[in-house]
């Protein structure tokens, strides 16, 4: 049984929130938007949000390095910036290819960009290099999973396909042809055994990562779209998003459908919910909309 309280609604964003990210405090998230606001919310203090940035384009995607307390944005159209989060200062940037940015992943000081031309970029993130560029695709690369037991990362392409790369040696090592439509977002599971994947044509799949990938669940978990997985801090729940407007709970191990939050049930979101962070504040879920808006929900299991 699981309860859901609507806690807050976080406004103040100009247009569609699509980027949430943690910082290096569980009371405190950061989110990025179509009008290139950067900021950062306090889950203690309710809807007083703190200008970390700003840039000129859309914000699809961030990562905070703890050890740092340095923010990476990757700007659409414009590339990276490295914000002190302490100063709030420019402190790097780099100028990449002239297209949208889907996501952001940095694994031992790697940085690995998914780009709408379809590029993974691999940047060096000590000295902002360019390691690598692997076009892989015609079509825009939408997200990426990394896996450092199998020492693999996993790429979602707009064809439809999730590509499995080496992690040292970056060459393709397997091409999954995954879904109907394009592969909007992928996570590994926690113990890496599985990866989760969803796309545009509303299905959630299970892959085992130690069967080649071999397809172990196919769900229909949404009505639209699903847009982004999230784990708990637990490991015990996962939360998929959707542009069917809802926000669903699912068990990690059985993969049953244990809960959903929308606007009918819980005053939630009138459009696309785009990114979902599960917090380790008060087991609190933030989910982010086209309306512009952030949700918090508590939820008690």
């Amino acid at each position: 049984m699981i309860t859901v309280e609507k806690i807050d609604t976080f406004t103040g964003h100009r247009d569609c929130v699509y980027a949430l990210e943690n910082t290096n405090e569980n009371h405190r998230f950061f989110s990025a938007a179509g009008d290139g606001f950067v900021v950062r919310w306090n889950l203690q203090k309710p809807d007083v949000g703190e200008m970390i940035a700003k840039v000129g384009h859309s914000v699809y995607s961030m990562v905070y390095i703890p050890a740092e307390n340095h923010l990476w944005i990757i700007e659409n159209f414009e590339g990276i910036h490295v914000i002190d989060i302490e100063t709030k200062k420019e402190l790097k940037t780099l100028k990449l290819a002239p297209t949208n940015y889907f996501d952001i992943q940095v694994y031992q000081n790697i940085a690995f960009v998914a780009g709408g031309d379809g590029v993974i970029s691999i940047i060096d993130c000590d000295n902002l290099n360019f390691i690598k560029h692997i076009k892989a695709s015609e079509m825009s690369a939408r997200c990426i999973s990394i896996n450092p037991v199998e020492r693999e990362f996993a790429v979602g392409f707009s064809d439809n396909t999730i590509k499995i790369f080496d992690l040292q040696t970056y060459q393709l090592k397997q091409v999954i042809e995954a879904h109907l439509n394009s592969v909007f977002t992928l996570k590994y599971s926690p113990n890496f055994r599985y990866l989760l994947s969803g796309s545009r044509d509303a299905r959630l799949k299970v892959w085992d990562v130690e069967q080649k990938y071999a397809l172990e669940k196919e769900i229909v978990a949404h009505t639209f779209a699903i847009n982004d997985i999230v784990y708990s801090p637990d490991y015990k729940y996962f939360a998929t998003c959707s542009m069917d407007k809802s926000v669903k709970i699912w068990n990690a191990e059985s993969f049953k459908l244990l809960k959903v939050i929308d606007r009918a049930r819980h005053a939630g979101h009138g459009t696309s919910v785009n990114k979902v962070l599960w917090t380790k504040f008060n087991n609190q879920i933030v989910s982010a909309s086209d309306d512009r808006t952030i949700s918090v929900w508590e939820l008690n299991f």
